[in-house]
């Protein structure tokens, strides 16, 4: 599965190694519709089908992309999995056997392409992006994952085959547990909809946790480091803004619009994942304003240590300014003989310990006008952090 995520990246990165979380697909200048392009180290293809009906289950991996045609036209659903996208010869030997028009082949490829719905007559195309938490919290993987719906098939589109999110909706089908292998295609095509939404969730729970942890930083310990944090928590929350909405946009077009190809029953569940991504947008919304109000945190946090140093140094600097005086003055070169106002304090015989013991008295006072002022106080705060 393709990274897409940096966690270490900050402010240094260089410009050509920075690359957005969901940096949508654009065709070559000059291409022709329908070219395939395959990315240098994309996985080979792998065909897995599951063929199910309310009392019979059966799982294979296929050879050959032709091996799908006699499950096309059959009674029971038939799930056709293909993980990766690095055989271009099995990915054009599917389209024939699909019949998939070569715009729609060209969707499914060159990926990442925008999360989208498109109705194909006997077909319905659904391209959405899907994401998992990586597993120490920083981050997520991502990948497109495209959905055609036929009359009594799925046939889904991975780009990697080492992991994704349908392992609930595979067990499901495996222990006929729930409404899956009583319905037909279309729930099916929902049932895998709404893992990919939910999906989301767990990701967006690591970013709270993120903030959460970025917030008690930038108050108690900000430093240059906690910007570079905001920063690439802003930009990936807005990657994943630029993925939830269109799949919204996706999700009401398939509830506003129809199709012959989903029943009324799997519409109404439509409704529940277009509930879901609307929450997630929320969710989103409200955490780039919390990594926003960051910056501006940070900012002030900044500002009112650097005054709190400026304090302290004050504070300093006015102990010692008298100090310096009476010192500067006694550092001065006198001839008591030549007239009595040639600090006549230098034969003293005490002069020496009454001008430290003077010294003494005018820091003492300086201090405790300070502490009753509670400077010291703020200084102290300083020290523990």
């Amino acid at each position: 599965m393709r990274e897409r995520h940096f966690p270490d990246a900050g402010l240094a990165a260089q410009p050509e190694e920075e690359e957005d979380l969901f940096d949508y697909f654009y065709d070559e200048p000059e291409s022709l519709p329908g070219t395939l392009i395959i990315e240098p180290g994309a996985q080979p293809s792998i065909i897995v089908l599951i063929d199910y009906n309310e009392t019979n289950v059966s799982r294979v991996k296929l050879s050959r992309p032709e091996d799908c045609t006699p499950y096309l036209d059959s009674e029971s659903v038939s799930w056709v999995d293909v993980l990766g996208l690095g055989s271009e010869d099995i990915l054009k030997r599917l389209g024939k056997v699909f019949d998939l028009h070569p715009l729609l082949l060209e969707d499914v490829v060159n990926v990442p392409q925008r999360p989208k719905v498109e109705d194909y007559e006997d077909q319905l195309v659904i391209i959405t992006q899907m994401v998992i938490p990586k597993p120490n919290g920083e981050g997520f993987w991502n990948e497109q994952v495209s959905l055609i719906l036929g009359k009594h098939y799925l046939l889904t589109v991975q780009e990697e085959p080492q992991r994704d999110c349908f392992g609930p909706v595979r067990d499901r089908i495996r222990q006929n547990k729930g409404n899956v292998r009583k319905a037909g295609a279309d729930y099916l095509a929902y049932a895998l909809l709404d893992a990919v939404i939910d999906g989301y969730f767990p990701v967006l729970e690591n970013y709270g946790e993120r903030i959460e942890e970025l917030e008690d930083e930038v108050v108690l310990k900000p430093t240059h480091r906690t910007l570079e944090k905001i920063y690439q928590l802003r930009r990936e929350l807005l990657a994943l803004r630029r993925a939830i909405w269109p799949q919204r946009d996706a999700i009401n077009i398939l509830i506003r619009d129809g199709s012959d190809l989903i029943s009324p029953d799997v519409i109404i569940y439509l409704r529940d994942c277009y509930d879901h991504v609307v929450q997630l947008l929320d969710i989103v919304e409200t955490y780039r304003e919390l990594a926003s109000g960051l910056t501006d945190v940070y900012l002030s946090s900044v500002s009112n240590r650097m005054n709190e140093v400026m304090k302290t140094l004050t504070v300093i600097s006015s102990i010692f300014i008298p100090l310096t005086f009476i010192a500067g003055i006694y550092g001065m070169n006198f001839n008591t003989e030549a007239s009595p106002w040639n600090m006549p304090e230098l034969n003293w015989y005490w002069g020496y310990p009454a001008c430290l013991a003077l010294m003494s008295a005018i820091a003492g006072g300086l201090i405790y006008f300070f502490w009753r002022r509670g400077w010291f106080e703020t200084f102290s705060s300083i020290k523990k952090d």
